[in-house]
């Protein structure tokens, strides 16, 4: 079974792009911390990847600090870069993100402004 589970923040704003395809996909990264006695830390950082309709929500509602909770599964590429060296890496294709800290502040107050011109209006 190849499942996933996290719940972290996120370390930077998610980047959305569209393929060629037609296809949305965003990437971000989220943190976990793994407690590991005597009040010390571990801290592991994991590349997400997010297609379709759940990608634009994630480009549209997270931001660099968000709280989150992103079930997928691993999935490890592989590639030659231009000069022959082989690269890997590993990610989590989510299936689920669930936003655990509310709204982004910027996304909020962008909606409040836009609400407040079309009651003036």
């Amino acid at each position: 079974m190849n499942k996933v589970l996290l719940i972290g923040r996120l370390t930077r704003d998610p980047e959305l792009r569209a393929l060629a395809s037609g296809k949305s996909v965003t990437t971000f990264a989220v943190t976990t911390n793994e407690y590991v006695g005597n009040g010390n830390e571990k801290a592991e950082h994991h590349a997400v990847v997010v297609w379709n309709r759940l990608a634009q929500i994630c480009a549209q509602y997270l931001g660099k600090g968000a709280l989150v909770a992103v079930e997928g599964k691993l999935q490890t590429r592989q590639w030659d870069d231009e000069l022959g060296h082989r690269h890997w890496k590993t990610e989590v294709v989510a299936s689920s993100v669930e936003m655990l800290s509310g709204r982004h502040t910027r996304d909020y107050a962008a909606q409040v402004a836009a609400d407040d011109v079309l009651a003036a209006g």
